[in-house]
C-alpha cells in the first residue's frame, strides 16, 4: 500500500514551515496596506497602490499553494514564484529609474527595501525550497 498523496508532497515541513508563515506575513502586509490605501488615496498613486494590491494576491496563492501541497500546487508556486520575482525586478528597477512614476511606494518598490527586502528574497529562497523538496520527495 502506497502512502496518500498529501503525505508524501506535503510541502509545509522544515523549511516549508516558515516559507508559509513569511508569506502569510507578507500577504497581511501587502493586502492590509493597498485595502488602507486604495481606499482613501487611490488618486495619489494609483499605479503603486494596485501593484501592492497585486503583490497580496500573489503572496496569497503562494501561501495557499505551499500549504495545499501536491505535484500540481507545487508547480503553481514555482511559477508564482517566477513571476513574483520578476515583478520584483522589474517594478524594483523601475522606481530607482523612474521615481516620479511613483509618487508613493509599492511592496516592491526599491527591491522591497520598506520590507527588509523580503520581497526580493523570499521568491529566491522558496524556488530553492520548491526544488529541494521536489527532489527529496519519495517517488510513488
Amino acid at each position: 500500500m502506497t502512502a496518500p498523496t498529501g503525505a508524501r508532497s506535503r510541502l509545509v515541513h522544515g523549511p516549508g514551515l516558515l516559507l508559509v508563515w513569511l508569506y502569510g506575513v507578507m500577504v497581511v502586509g501587502a493586502v492590509s496596506r493597498s485595502v488602507v490605501q486604495i481606499a482613501t488615496d487611490f488618486d495619489r498613486a494609483p499605479l503603486a497602490y494596485s501593484l501592492s494590491a497585486l503583490a497580496g494576491v500573489v503572496y496569497g496563492f503562494i501561501t495557499y499553494s505551499l500549504v495545499r501541497g501536491g505535484q500540481r500546487a507545487r508547480r503553481a508556486a514555482l511559477v508564482c514564484c517566477a513571476a513574483e520575482l520578476a515583478g520584483v525586478l522589474v517594478v524594483g528597477t523601475w522606481t530607482l529609474v523612474e521615481p516620479s512614476a511613483f509618487p508613493d511606494a509599492t511592496v516592491w518598490s526599491d527591491y522591497g527595501m520598506g520590507y527588509l527586502f523580503i520581497p526580493v528574497l523570499l521568491p529566491v529562497t522558496a524556488v530553492m525550497w520548491l526544488r529541494r523538496s521536489r527532489a527529496a520527495a519519495p517517488m510513488g
